[in-house]
């Protein structure tokens, strides 16, 4: 009789199981790739689909197209909901498919600390839907604030909350000030976009907490000149539809954006093993389930220290190319070789961190070497060009930021779906207020 194929199931197509597929396209086995969505997104970027900087098929990429040459590999769409460690199975919403090992790697959500009754009207990012609702949130806010009378709600309208200062706030903020003072400053007529308010609020002392403090105030004084309200040490303690409540201080605001955490798929608590307070699972050294060394949970649902350094591996997404090749490549051992060496331990090669702020402005932490500025910024698009999926989108993208570095325009700027305006006084004609440039 034919040996049997080992059958390994993948759950998520972000860069930990791509990365995890690629590493397996050589060896003996049967792949399932299984995601909820056709396509794996450039998550770093979403941001800019959310400010009408990229079009969303710039930074997504059919999940197909990735594996058309891989034989081993069969995608499904679908979702799975829950794993059965005992009978080696995964559920799904329509039905179920064993296998002989397991890599988990779904991602995370936001997180709103217990009052998930916020996400209607403080919506994360966290995908291409999130984004162009995003889009479309800050898009309406302008088209609604050109015919609204009442001066109270047009000022809200033109007031946006960005919530928490890691590396997405802080893009997001910045992105947003840029669109009111330059790009869009001219296509209105009764408003001026540039008195648009843009507030950072960050519960902690300083912006970007996981660089340098020196680059955290770069980028706290580069936004501040934009003329980007920073808020440190401040607590959302209340959201609506009316505005957002910072510590006891209620703020009109229309449109409020979460950016201040994240929690683990639920899926990782099926698994019924410890997780930590965010949900994610509590890992071996090789990102293997305690009691199941055929389970392997990576990226964004994996808690894991490198025993090297001691700090833990963070939910960035060349720590999670890392893990998915570091697994890849120790199944492809393991079911290959007849007795398979003891398995080695995950170290993650830190290449670094960065975050933009603006047009050429950018800080980043490359080792011990620290950049802001200009030569930060050039860092950054080269960085995030190289990690696309696809030529197309390198090209695309690339040609996307010197037509917008050049001409202070963003070409993506559709409403999509449904767009009922909501104006309290609707005034028709009024004089034009002056443009502040």
């Amino acid at each position: 009789m034919p040996e049997k194929v080992p059958h390994i199931v993948v759950i998520g197509a972000g860069f930990a199981g791509l990365a995890a597929c690629q590493a397996l396209c050589k060896s003996p086995v049967k792949i399932s790739l299984v995601d909820r969505q056709n396509h794996h997104v450039f998550q770093p970027l979403l941001y800019q689909v959310a400010t009408a900087a990229l079009s969303p098929a710039d930074i997504a990429h059919p999940i197909r197209s990735i594996f058309r040459k891989q034989d081993n590999l069969q995608v499904y769409l679908g979702e799975a909901v829950k794993v059965n460690l005992p009978q080696k199975q995964v559920e799904f919403h329509s039905g179920s498919t064993s296998f002989d090992y397991l890599i988990i790697a779904a991602g995370a959500t936001h997180s709103y600390f217990g009052r998930d009754d916020w996400r209607t009207e403080a919506p994360g990012l966290k995908s291409i839907d999130d984004a162009t609702e995003i889009r479309k949130r800050i898009l309406l806010a302008f088209e609604e604030a050109e015919y609204e009378g009442d001066l109270e709600s047009r000022r809200a309208k033109l007031t946006f909350v960005i919530v928490g200062g890691g590396p997405t706030g802080v893009e997001l903020a910045g992105a947003l000030k840029e669109i009111a003072a330059d790009t869009i400053v001219d296509d209105f007529r009764n408003i001026d976009t540039a008195t648009a308010r843009i507030i950072l609020v960050q519960a902690g002392d300083r912006l970007l907490p996981s660089f340098h403090e020196k680059l955290s105030a770069s980028a706290q004084q580069d936004l501040e000149r934009m003329g980007v309200e920073v808020r440190l040490n401040s607590r959302v303690t209340e959201v609506d539809e009316s505005g957002v409540k910072i510590g006891e201080e209620f703020l009109p605001a229309q449109n409020i954006f979460w950016a201040a955490g994240v929690k683990a798929s639920p899926l990782g608590a099926t698994l019924g093993v410890p997780v930590d307070n965010s949900g994610r699972v509590l890992v071996a050294p090789d990102f293997s389930v305690p009691g199941a060394p055929h389970v392997f949970v990576l990226g964004d649902m994996a808690a894991l220290k490198d025993p090297k350094t001691g700090n833990p591996v963070p939910g960035v997404a060349p720590a999670a190319t890392q893990a998915g090749q570091f697994v890849g490549r120790l199944l492809a051992r393991e079911v290959t070789e007849a007795t398979p060496p003891p398995r080695p331990t995950f170290h993650y090669f830190d290449k670094g961190s960065m975050a933009t702020i603006g047009k050429a402005k950018a800080v980043a932490e490359i080792r011990s070497l620290r950049f802001r500025g200009f030569i930060a910024w050039c860092f950054w698009c080269f960085v995030h060009v190289a990690f696309l999926i696809s030529y197309r989108s390198r090209v695309v993208v690339i040609l996307s930021w010197i037509w917008n570095y050049l001409l202070s325009t963003r070409g993506a700027r559709l409403i999509t779906g449904k767009n009922m305006l909501s104006i309290k006084q609707f005034r028709e004609t009024f004089p034009r207020e002056g443009k502040q440039r």
